[in-house]
């Protein structure tokens, strides 16, 4: 049997609520890790903050081998996360 379309609006605007406090608290986590790691030291801009968080999540999902055991070199002033000291 079909569901009225109210409840359907009902479980919708309930699941909506329940992602939203869901990132909420995976943004609270991460951010309180970032800061505990210094990241709220530096002057850094969002698009070179979320570069990296991207390569992080890649090494986490298994898309780079490489990541996984070798470190990555550290970023420098002006740089992203993508560019090497030597570049």
């Amino acid at each position: 049997m079909k569901k009225p379309t109210a409840k359907l609006r009902e479980e919708l605007a309930r699941l909506q609520e329940e992602l939203k406090q869901a990132e909420t608290r995976d943004a609270e986590r991460i951010g309180r890790i970032a800061l505990k790691a210094g990241l709220g030291d530096f002057d850094v801009e969002a698009s070179e903050l979320r570069s990296a968080f991207e390569e992080i999540a890649s090494r986490f999902r298994g898309g780079s081998k490489a990541g996984a055991t070798a470190p990555k070199a550290a970023v420098g002033p002006g740089q992203t996360a993508g560019q090497s000291a030597e570049a």
